[in-house]
């Protein structure tokens, strides 16, 4: 079998390390103070668990690694945008941090456009093709995937004169098993070698986002396979592929299906279902990928905000959820690295399933053969 790489990034800006001094002006990060107590002494605010939780699954115009004392330790990314006046404007989003304005773009803090580039009346530009986090890690992790997978594509074109050894090896292991187990039994022998170089890219594109997204140091960690418009384009190249793929018996199936007549006409209840069901497979691969692994990374975050809560509720109380806390973070961890995996598996799977459903022959075909 022939693997070829069926995905090219392209980086378009370098990211440079920046510190930044934080200051936050608003009265809600600040801590009440009171009257005759020192300022040291005073209640310190609670943990927004909500904020910790949505901040890091959702994606940003920068990417913030770590606080070293009172310095966040920030990679900005390059912010693209075609403004309403017609102009193009490219610029670092560290001239956007802590609700600055430049040349009249801003974050927005609120309302609908809530954390997204707006302009000074609160509108969103023309056009925003920024780089943001979860832009940059796609790439990465694009370009970490074409690592792996490129010396094995010389070993295979070099005619297999030796079993691969290391990664390669590996990775040769997983491309054999998703092919033999998977591509091959729902598409058969033929049309395997036709789709499988687009199911081995869906299997390893998604396994390897899930796996770097769950290291906890940059580049790693980035929600990639839990954001919707990720999931989105795969399940709508899925799409795509199964209906152009698919035969005069798949059509034949969808509009005029083998059921009473009484179930067509006059009503098309059963055409009605099959043409839904055309939108409902790839809208369904899209949710369950994008559900998993948005819900594993919010839970092991909110199991680590569990030690700071409890950290001014007493030296028992706060050892006593904090080791509990680590413990249900470590499992969490280790069932997030078998769902990323099964995640992988099970999309790859069900395109198959859906390719080989579009490639239906006529029943007295099948019985010739």
């Amino acid at each position: 079998m022939k693997l070829r790489a069926a995905i090219i990034a392209l980086l378009l800006a370098a990211p440079c390390f920046a510190w930044g001094q934080a200051t936050d002006t608003s009265a809600a990060a600040k801590p009440a103070v009171v009257v005759g107590q020192a300022p040291e002494a005073a209640a310190k605010p609670a943990l927004d668990v909500k904020a910790l939780v949505m901040g890091h699954v959702s994606d940003s115009y920068e990417w913030e690694i770590t606080t070293i004392g009172k310095r966040p330790l920030i990679v900005p990314l390059p912010v693209i945008v075609l403004g309403r006046d017609g102009a193009w404007h490219v610029f670092s989003s560290a001239r956007l941090r802590e609700g600055a304005t430049y040349e009249g773009f801003t974050i927005a803090s609120g309302g609908d456009h809530s954390g997204k580039i707006v302009e000074a009346d609160g509108q969103r530009p023309r056009l925003d093709i920024s780089l943001t986090k979860t832009a940059f890690a796609l790439m990465f992790n694009s370009l970490v995937l074409l690592l792996l997978i490129m010396p094995l594509a010389r070993w295979y074109r070099r005619g297999k004169v030796a079993p691969p050894k290391g990664l390669p090896g590996a990775v040769e292991m997983l491309v054999e098993y998703v092919n033999d187990e998977v591509i091959k039994p729902c598409l058969g022998e033929e049309e395997s070698r036709r789709y499988a170089p687009l199911l081995l890219t869906f299997f390893f594109f998604i396994l390897t986002n899930n796996m770097l997204g769950l290291i906890p140091f940059f580049p790693g960690g980035a929600n990639v396979t839990g954001n919707i418009a990720v999931t989105g384009v795969l399940a709508a190249i899925t799409f795509v592929v199964v209906n152009v793929s698919g035969t005069k018996e798949y059509w034949k199936e969808i509009f005029w299906p083998e059921v009473p007549t009484w179930l067509k006409v006059p009503a098309p209840i059963m055409p009605l279902i099959e043409f839904f069901g055309v939108f409902t497979k790839p809208f369904a691969l899209a949710v369950r990928l994008f559900a998993n692994v948005f819900a594993g990374h919010s839970v092991i975050v909110a199991m680590v905000s569990v030690i700071f809560i409890t950290a001014t509720m007493g030296a028992a109380v706060s050892t006593g959820m904090t080791v509990v806390s680590v413990v249900f973070a470590i499992f969490m961890f280790c069932m997030e690295l078998l769902v990323g995996f099964i995640q992988a598996y099970v999309f790859t799977l069900l395109s198959a399933l859906f390719i080989s459903l579009a490639k239906v022959k006529p029943e007295h075909e099948n019985h010739e053969k």
